[in-house]
């Protein structure tokens, strides 16, 4: 098979891989010596798809052959999908004529399993080694890493790549074992466990070295862009209360950089035990909504899926700070020149930066409604939930379900080919 038909067989085949954000990674480049690439300046530029993928990053699989048989993957053992495999030099040249022609910024590689997960580790590592090693790429390199494989293999992709990223793939081991019975639990979370350790134990060495009165090189940085991870959404029953659990003890017990949702896509000769369609692709949306308020907003998941009926599913019509609130009017109307940051936090509108936008200003006087308005901020989404010198919600709480209508943007028509 000819090159360029590989890449489209094998660039197609890593599309349904969400984690693939070049964020985080650490400042390198080459103007100053050899080599070609650079993670800074014109390199990354954290271009996204509006369904929020990367696409900054050369994202291709090494192959499609893949020897399990996990029933949402197109490229199960099982799948009768066009299959290709590159060579480690495919890729390597592959990176480094893309770059120089200013299409990528770096590479993302992943993989199916190649006669086992060793092996497979091996050439994804090999790839980075030589892109590395052999050529000076300074670009970005983000290796997915193969659950199965051994400690030492994962601790030496982290060495070579900036960002190292173990997909849990299903929300509950319940899930797992039904759809993806080739893989195991204590696999995955080991694999994150060794990429975690990595990651303590390089950044204490590196501090360690740097308070040394001789000065010597400081330890090459492993994995400086952290870890990731992806779960499937609306492949099996889980509902969001249990991926927003799932994720919240990833994010504590591994501290993730990143967890992405991935909404199921039907795909060819797809098992019985699958669902017929895809989940609203508002379902992802609400997660990564849900997902922000776990990680800077001071939410936990109980609070984020409590609803009235008990399903654990969070709402489509609107976002899961706007239904936190109008579950929970007691809390308001906030003084927005006497509260708390956390309660700030959780006003309907009102994002981190100016939340401390409006800490810093009223050190120096009351607040007054017009210069809210500088804020940019969605001042007829914020305004039935706070008080300021010149401006009260009155009873506008007092009837949550109208000022829901008020507030859910209008149904739209549905598309006629959806």
């Amino acid at each position: 098979m000819e090159l360029m038909q590989k890449l489209a067989v094998l660039a197609d085949a890593a599309k349904y891989d969400a984690s693939c954000s070049s964020s985080g990674g650490a400042r390198r480049d080459s103007r100053a010596g050899k080599g070609v690439g650079s993670t800074e300046g014109m390199g990354i530029c954290h271009s996204y798809t509006p369904d929020g993928r990367c696409i900054s990053l050369l994202k291709i699989l090494l192959t499609n052959f893949c020897v399990f048989d996990c029933a949402y993957c197109v490229n199960r053992v099982s799948s009768n999908v066009r299959r290709a495999r590159f060579s480690t030099a495919e890729v390597v040249q592959l990176t480094l004529d893309f770059y120089k022609r200013n299409y990528i910024e770096g590479l993302f590689l992943s993989s199916g399993i190649i006669r086992n997960g060793d092996y497979t580790m091996e050439q994804l590592v090999e790839v980075a080694r030589s892109l590395r090693e052999d050529h000076h790429f300074a670009g970005y390199i983000h290796l997915k890493t193969i659950p199965e494989a051994s400690p030492e293999l994962i601790e030496k992709a982290g060495r070579y790549a900036d960002r190292l990223s173990i997909n849990v793939e299903l929300p509950t081991e319940e899930g797992l074992k039904a759809l993806a019975p080739d893989k195991q639990v204590a696999d995955i979370r080991g694999a994150m466990d060794t990429v975690h350790a990595g990651i303590v134990r390089n950044r204490a060495e590196r501090r360690e070295q740097a308070t040394q009165p001789l000065r010597r090189a400081r330890p090459p940085r492993f994995a400086p862009a952290g870890q990731s991870t992806q779960m499937i959404v609306g492949a099996d029953s889980a509902n969001d209360g249990a991926i927003l659990r799932t994720s919240s003890a990833l994010y504590g017990s591994y501290q993730m950089r990143r967890v992405y949702y991935s909404a199921f896509s039907p795909i060819p000769d797809a098992s019985a035990r699958l669902p017929a369609r895809s989940p609203p692709l508002q379902r992802e949306n609400r997660l990564y909504q849900a997902d922000w308020l776990l990680r800077f907003y001071e939410f936990d998941v109980e609070e984020i899926v409590a609803t009235s009926d008990g399903n654990g599913m969070l709402e489509l019509d609107i976002d899961p700070k706007l239904a936190w609130a109008l579950r929970n009017p007691a809390y308001f109307p906030v003084d927005l020149n006497t509260a708390e940051r956390t309660m700030l936090l959780r006003v309907p509108g009102l994002g981190v930066r100016n939340v401390e936008k409006i800490i810093a200003a009223r050190r120096h006087g009351r607040l007054r409604l017009d210069e809210l308005s500088r804020l940019r901020a969605p001042l007829a989404k914020m305004l039935p939930f706070i008080s300021v010198v010149d401006h009260h919600p009155r009873q506008r709480l007092d009837d949550p379900a109208r000022l829901r209508a008020e507030l859910a943007p209008a149904p739209r028509q549905g598309d006629l080919f959806g």
